[in-house]
């Protein structure tokens, strides 16, 4: 199906790619860091048709085989002594688009002996509300398959805006603690909602790029031009209404021990904004509490906590969605062994009860990773989950769906 209008999105990132070719002369030099990390799969999966190809499986593999998992180049790039350029460009050879960025964003940090300091960015980037994905390109340490709140968080989620940010180090003070305050504005996700509604959460590890689109299965009431009439897909990074979302957070650190993040994210959207290709607005907002303690320095214990709602049309679509995770980290050596437990929920609240978009579902997921080098990684990973969606009726499929894989990793860095 072809695209009727660019997401603004793509505007902006043409913009950025503009100004880094009109700097790339001068800045080659004073190049920070640049690298990149490939990731190659033997996958064992069942074979519940997958959300990627129109199915209701919430994996992102619906087939066994070796394949590509990840590929992508970073860059940490000075542009004077106070403004960076941080850009993530990504390879996917499943999904709609199989190149293009995840990140590009233009930070600004100026060196200050303050106690309270200041720092902000702008571009195409990710709320900092996770502690599980801290590695490289956005992606996770610990597991492969992520958890449900950041696996929602890659496909739809991305500030198109600005983020400003007052910060004060504990060391500047003498203090254990450090403390930072964050606000965003942003436009471009007004579509954000859809998949968690429609499809309900979903567990994998493939971020959305700049002017992606994410398929789901084509419920009936979805699709049929006398009901909703939506097409079986999101472009997440859509304006619709030329209204302004916002977000606020506040980080806690006590030393390098434990961290606390708070925000509460809220996308300002009309619900009642469509544009040509049929894609609504979606007015969502939640709550999302992070939260991190090492017990020592090879055993960590990470949680999150996400509570929120979301609406299109005159309550057409009205859910509310909950989840959390508890994940336990430990190394030994080279050796880093994690396992986490997933719960989620989204429940419904709308005029069509012919429109069933009541899921739920809990996962396990247990991880082996092993450095055989600074550049080298080997890792084994078992995930299970069992998960419900009250629309499978609509495709005359059962409503329960226990889904299973093993992967095996082989990761190089450079």
């Amino acid at each position: 199906m072809a695209r009727h209008d660019v997401s603004q999105c793509a505007i902006i990132t043409h913009v950025l790619l503009s100004v880094i070719i009109g700097w790339s002369v001068t800045i080659t030099a004073a190049a920070n860091e640049i690298g990149g990390m490939a990731q190659i799969y033997l996958i064992d999966s069942d074979d519940l048709q997958s959300y990627q190809n129109q199915g209701t499986g919430i994996l992102r593999h619906d087939e066994n085989g070796v394949g590509i998992q990840q590929a992508l180049l970073y860059a940490n790039i000075d542009l004077t002594s106070d403004l960076t350029l941080d850009a993530v460009a990504n390879y996917y050879p499943d999904g709609e688009q199989h190149l293009g960025f995840s990140q590009l964003a233009l930070n600004y940090k100026p060196l200050s002996p303050d106690k309270i300091k200041f720092k902000g960015r702008v571009g195409f980037f990710y709320p900092r509300l996770s502690l599980e994905n801290v590695d490289k390109g956005w992606l996770s340490p610990y597991t492969y398959t992520q958890s449900a709140i950041n696996s929602w968080v890659g496909e739809e989620m991305r500030t198109l805006g600005l983020e400003l940010s007052l910060y004060s180090p504990g060391r500047a003070r003498r203090s254990p603690w450090s403390w930072e305050v964050t606000g965003g504005l942003f436009q471009g996700n007004d579509p954000l909602g859809t998949l968690i509604s429609w499809r309900g959460f979903a567990m994998h590890d493939r971020q959305s790029l700049n002017n992606d689109r994410v398929q789901f299965a084509p419920y009936s009431t979805v699709i049929d031009p006398d009901f909703i009439w939506h097409p079986n897909y999101v472009e997440p990074f859509h304006e619709l209404d030329q209204r302004w979302g916002f977000y606020l957070g506040a980080h806690l650190n006590y030393f390098n021990q434990s961290a606390l993040r708070y925000y509460y994210y809220d996308n300002q959207a009309d619900p009642l904004s469509v544009n040509r290709q049929r894609l609504y607005g979606w007015r969502t907002k939640f709550h999302s509490l992070s939260a991190q303690h090492k017990f020592t320095s090879q055993t960590r214990l990470i949680s999150q906590w996400m509570s929120g709602s979301t609406v299109m049309g005159l309550s057409y679509v009205f859910v509310d969605f909950d989840a959390w995770y508890l994940m336990l980290s430990h190394t030994i050596a080279e050796h880093r062994i994690s396992l986490r437990y997933d719960r989620f929920i989204v429940s419904e609240d709308d005029i069509f009860p012919t429109d069933p978009n009541s899921s739920d579902g809990y996962g396990l997921t247990l991880a082996w990773r092993y450095d055989i080098t600074d550049k080298w990684q080997i890792g084994v990973e078992q995930h299970m989950n069992k998960n419900t969606a009250q629309n499978r009726v609509l495709l005359n499929l059962p409503i329960d769906a226990n889904q299973h894989q093993t992967l095996l990793v082989t990761q190089f860095r450079w």
